[in-house]
């Protein structure tokens, strides 16, 4: 009996060390605030600037583009903080010198991007244009092309191109729906040739539902669309905007926005064959907060960083932040949290967009709300320095 009572005294010794070896071998956020730059992209008394992951972003060497909503601001509570009974406008923000500095452009004024407004009313200087079939095929490979997709009101989603880096537009341009109830589009894509390219879509769940992620693609230019695949099963909750890199010719990784009861999480999705199927692979986050998409990047390394916003209520006990994740392995496993900003002050924060500058450096797009700028909302950019390892 006595060393029956040993035997298991070592066993459950034995069992503690594993579980408090594992514990302190699991990835812990790491404050990097202090090695990050962060610089006010669009900032204006009165203002709300929102959302750059409903409209993309671009690079070519230096030079960043992006895209926002510019809406006028209103406390409304806990809903998003814009007047409903005045303009909203799409806004594109320029840099020429990696992010370092920002310049605000209205690309209703000098072309066709003219978005439905979703919250605010619509312009009524520039005309709204409805959109229509293309019936002349894109050059995806032209190396100034600019790519956008936005939703509108009734779940109806349009694209707009541009040949000159997003200073000229040619669009809107129906997107089919494809046997779904709706289509909320936005700008997710991946270039497969000069006519090929696959495009990431939130469409409504079979019961009508928010919503589940459809990957569609066009051989012919953006002539046609027609469905590839579903990226996961139908979920339980939602699983929305996605965001996609190409891991090699026929790898691809895609994120998404999840919510099952009360989590909120981003999910992983794999897929080994050009996008035909996929798997699951997990979850890269595990906790969002209130919830936020995410966005990511292909590193000069071979490596993944994903961007995302952690929202939170301030309730004195946690903040709304900005954080990165870092996969070695191809999206399999993931890094700790670097939280690269911790210092917002309500949770109507985040929705980035991500880049990676020439000289390594990763530039993160997204809208915040600080104590210290007042209660606009705010587009901002976070410079950073990856670690060599994870």
């Amino acid at each position: 009996m006595r060393s029956q009572a040993f035997i298991c005294k070592k066993l459950i010794g034995a069992a503690i060390v594993l579980l408090l070896s594992s514990l302190s071998n699991m990835p812990h956020a790491q404050d990097v605030e202090s090695q990050v730059q962060h610089i006010k992209v669009y900032h204006e008394t009165g203002r709300y600037g929102g959302w750059p992951a409903n409209n993309g972003i671009w690079i070519w060497g230096n030079e960043i583009l992006t895209g926002f909503s510019k809406a006028h601001y209103k406390d409304m509570g806990l809903k998003h903080n814009i007047d409903r009974d005045k303009t909203e406008i799409h806004a594109l923000a320029r840099s020429k010198n990696g992010g370092e500095s920002w310049e605000i452009e209205d690309p209703g004024i000098r072309g066709n991007l003219v978005p439905e407004a979703l919250f605010g009313i619509q312009r009524t200087d520039v005309p709204y244009i409805k959109p229509v079939h293309l019936n002349e095929a894109m050059d995806f490979t032209h190396p100034n092309f600019t790519f956008t997709a936005r939703m509108g009101k009734k779940d109806s989603s349009s694209f707009w191109y541009s040949y000159d880096k997003g200073m000229h537009w040619k669009g809107p341009f129906l997107l089919p729906h494809l046997g779904t109830s709706g289509m909320q589009a936005r700008t997710d894509y991946i270039i497969d040739g000069a006519k090929e390219a696959m495009l990431f879509l939130t469409v409504p769940k079979s019961d009508g539902k928010e919503g589940r992620v459809m990957c569609v693609a066009t051989k012919d230019g953006g002539i046609s669309w027609n469905f590839k695949s579903w990226i996961g099963t139908e979920p339980e909750g939602f699983s929305i905007m996605p965001a996609s890199v190409r891991l090699s010719k026929t790898k691809l990784l895609v994120t998404t926005r999840d919510k099952k009861g009360d989590d909120t999480f981003i999910s992983t999705y794999f897929s080994n064959d050009n996008g035909k199927t996929w798997s699951y692979q997990g979850k890269a986050v595990a906790d969002t907060g209130i919830g936020n998409p995410p966005a990511m990047v292909k590193m000069k390394d071979g490596r993944i960083c994903l961007i995302y916003g952690y929202r939170s209520d301030p309730d004195g006990t946690k903040t709304s932040d900005i954080r990165a994740k870092i996969s070695s392995d191809e999206g399999k496993t993931w890094s700790r949290d670097y939280v690269l900003r911790k210092d917002g002050s309500g949770r109507d924060v985040g929705y980035p967009r991500v880049v990676q500058r020439p000289d390594g450096k990763i530039v993160a797009i997204y809208y915040f709300m600080d104590k210290a700028t007042g209660s606009e909302r705010y587009i901002a950019a976070s410079i950073w320095t990856p670690p060599l390892k994870n």
